[in-house]
């Protein structure tokens, strides 16, 4: 396990944040597709609090892409960063996630976080963020939708929609994930809370509804376009919305997850690549797995010593 400090010169205050995320938002890549789904290694990336002792506990978990099997694990603990606010969530762990990512052993392929990338008010969530900090491919899959808008997907697995949100006023018109949408008319229809809660673990991880069994690994995505079966953009959407990310259904029947370019990476190879790693569960495998070590982690970081092993 290694042990992070603060980096000298780390954002202090909102004001010191929200100008580096000015300055790295611009560095974001979004004319790559990414690299294939079911190839080379896909990385989980998470975290656990100790909010009574400031600690937090960052894990990587490296699987093979094709089998979903663990090829190799991080994990480091470290000092919270910066305060709770909302939409600058990644400056409380990104040095705590860098420093489990630089002690894998392998390189971690795409990388996917229990939360945000373009799918942010300010288009720099985490996965955007640690993309450009790391160079790593990245994506972000999500619980639930923040602030964003959807129409409910169709309800068998690979069926996605939109999500939707104002044109960004802070983003570089090139940064724009997809077209505006410029129909007059009302608000597409919420599905799901349309304001939910920004901190990342409001929703348990447990196993969801099963679709048969995995054998020697995981399914092959359903027919159709590589990211499923897309709702159409609606067609009363208001003016000056765009689409940052999608809402996807990985189990039939189930609430979608909301998954959304991180950087170095398309939002058509992101969905295939989450539909990959959902053979079995709702929540990508790599989440599941990244979210059980780092528990494990923060346990045995903030455990005095004389009680381990009771």
């Amino acid at each position: 396990m290694t042990t992070v400090r603060i980096p000298a010169g780390w954002p202090a205050t909102e004001e010191q944040a929200r100008a580096v995320q000015d300055e790295l938002r611009n560095r974001v890549v979004l004319d790559e597709d990414g690299p294939e789904p079911g190839t080379g290694h896909v990385t989980g990336v998470d975290v656990a609090y100790d909010d009574e002792r400031d600690v937090v506990a960052a894990a990587a978990v490296v699987l093979d892409a094709a089998t979903l099997d663990v090829v190799a694990e991080a994990t480091a603990v470290g000092q919270v960063s910066f305060p709770y606010v909302p939409g600058l969530l990644a400056f409380r762990e990104i040095p705590t996630v860098l420093a489990a990512l630089d002690a894998l052993p392998c390189a971690p392929g795409l990388v996917v976080c229990d939360g945000y990338g373009l799918a942010h008010p300010r288009r720099f969530g985490l996965a955007s963020h640690l993309g450009v900090l790391s160079g790593h491919p990245t994506i972000g899959v999500a619980k639930n939708p923040f602030t964003f808008r959807y129409d409910d997907p169709g309800p068998a697995r690979g069926s996605a929609a939109p999500l939707l949100g104002p044109v960004s006023e802070v983003a570089p018109a090139g940064q724009r994930l997809a077209r505006p949408l410029a129909a007059p008319g009302e608000s597409p229809r919420t599905s799901g809370p349309s304001t939910g809660s920004s901190a990342r673990h409001a929703e348990s991880t447990l196993p969801h509804a099963r679709t048969g069994a995995r054998a020697g690994g995981p399914p092959s995505p359903p027919p159709g376009p590589p990211f499923g079966r897309t709702t159409p953009l609606p067609t009363q959407a208001l003016a000056g919305t765009e689409e940052v990310g999608r809402a996807l259904r990985t189990r039939d029947g189930v609430k979608p997850v909301f998954v959304s370019v991180g950087h170095r990476v398309s939002l058509d190879t992101a969905c295939a690549h989450t539909l990959a790693l959902t053979p079995e569960y709702r929540i990508p495998e790599s989440t599941r797995r990244a979210d059980s070590l780092c528990r494990q982690a923060l346990k045995e970081a903030t455990v005095p010593e004389g009680d381990r092993g009771v």
